[in-house]
């Protein structure tokens, strides 16, 4: 996989696991799985980051996700 697909998709997994962690606060339990997919999406950004020359900027990520978006349809 390119560098820019794997950013993405460490982006979206780090995004969903708010709601779980969230979810696993409030009803009193520790958010152990919500944690470690948080960690593997950053890991996954980091990753990316690291691969591609120059990293990425902030403002390139919406047009990162788009480009993305648009291979897988």
């Amino acid at each position: 996989m390119d560098p820019d697909t794997v950013f993405v998709m460490g982006l979206f997994i780090a995004i969903f696991s708010v709601p779980s962690m969230v979810s696993a606060w409030s009803d009193g339990h520790v958010p152990r799985v919500a944690s470690v997919v948080a960690i593997l999406g950053g890991a996954m950004m980091v990753w990316a980051h690291s691969q591609k020359v120059g990293g990425y900027s902030f403002d390139e990520i919406p047009d990162l996700i788009v480009k993305v978006a648009g291979k897988f349809i």
